[in-house]
């Protein structure tokens, strides 16, 4: 295997791990704040939806963003209503989200463009560009060092840099800020920050506002970036992905990025290697797709007693009299 296959392994890696980053850190904010979130799946999917479709009408792809961004903010809306306001079952409310947003965006592209549930493609500036970083032209004849900065690091479109740059930036905020104090505590102990005169409801709408922020970015990308439009049920369980990775990170942002590439790899892997000839004994392209659902799996099973959740995850919070 040579440094181009390499490089462009390492290339679908990060691109197919993007939205995975940014989903888990959506989770991530969400559960440390107390609410568990199963709906990533759905607010992904009415984000990349509503994306593609705005995006597509007006030929602005920051508008496209800006809608699929409201879209999961709306989604957020409901889930924190149902479980901090109402205190609903937070497992529930999540499935119902991720129901409503599958049915609701196939009838709505069906009704606004009548092609089967998805959007027309998008084109020109409807679409994120890849961004060339500055120096990457010239040193792209340099041997190694060229190669890594010109196809690995450049080239990206900006959701991608985003993603990335949200990993530093959420664990500056849950561990340097006295807002990511307050989070973690709301999640660990509620009853405590509640007499410390802070709002608990407070913080944990906050943190919902911010999971919803970050699905929206993925959906988004998912749509805009990552390909050329919405189709029916495009997220393929990344938001369940993104849930195991998160369990697999322990909750901790910098453990989020190696979770989330990791996935991402086994599916640059999938797509590249259809059928693997291991000495005689071929690998269908069954199994390949599948690696990242059975990756999914394992970690579950294998990680999910020896990762701890916060304490006053999944609890709605009753403050005493």
């Amino acid at each position: 295997m040579d440094l181009n296959t390499v490089l462009q392994i390492l290339d679908s890696t990060i691109r197919l791990g993007t939205p995975l980053l940014l989903a888990c850190l959506a989770g991530l904010f969400s559960e440390r704040a107390g609410i568990f979130d199963i709906g990533l799946e759905g607010k992904m999917l009415a984000a990349a939806f509503l994306s593609a479709a705005a995006a597509f009408v007006t030929g602005d792809v920051w508008l496209g963003l800006a809608a699929g961004i409201f879209a999961a903010l709306l989604m957020s809306a409901i889930h924190g209503l149902a479980s901090i306001t109402f205190r609903g079952n937070q497992l529930i409310s999540g499935v119902a989200i991720n129901f409503l947003a599958s049915g609701l965006t196939v009838l709505l592209g069906q009704y606004w463009f009548a092609l089967g549930g998805r959007t027309p493609s998008l084109e020109g500036a409807a679409r994120f560009s890849p961004i060339t970083l500055w120096g990457a032209e010239a040193l792209r004849e340099v041997p190694v060092i060229g190669p890594i900065y010109y196809e690995l690091i450049s080239g990206h479109t900006a959701l991608v840099y985003v993603a990335v740059a949200m990993v530093p930036l959420s664990a500056w905020l849950l561990y340097r800020t006295r807002f990511g104090l307050r989070l973690r505590a709301v999640g660990e102990n509620p009853a405590a920050v509640d007499t410390a005169g802070v709002s608990v409801v407070g913080i944990r709408f906050a943190a919902v506002a911010i999971c919803g922020v970050l699905t929206g970015l993925a959906g988004a990308y998912l749509a805009t970036g990552l390909s050329a439009g919405f189709v029916k049920e495009m997220t393929a369980g990344r938001g369940y992905i993104a849930l195991a990775a998160l369990i697999f990170a322990k909750w901790r942002p910098w453990y989020a990025l190696g979770a989330t590439m990791l996935f991402g790899f086994l599916e640059a892997i999938s797509n590249r290697y259809q059928n693997i000839d291991l000495g005689g004994i071929v690998i269908p392209v069954q199994f390949m797709q599948a690696l990242p659902y059975i990756l999914t799996v394992v970690i579950l099973a294998g990680f999910v007693g020896k990762a701890t959740p916060p304490r006053a995850g999944g609890e709605p919070y009753v403050k005493e009299r």
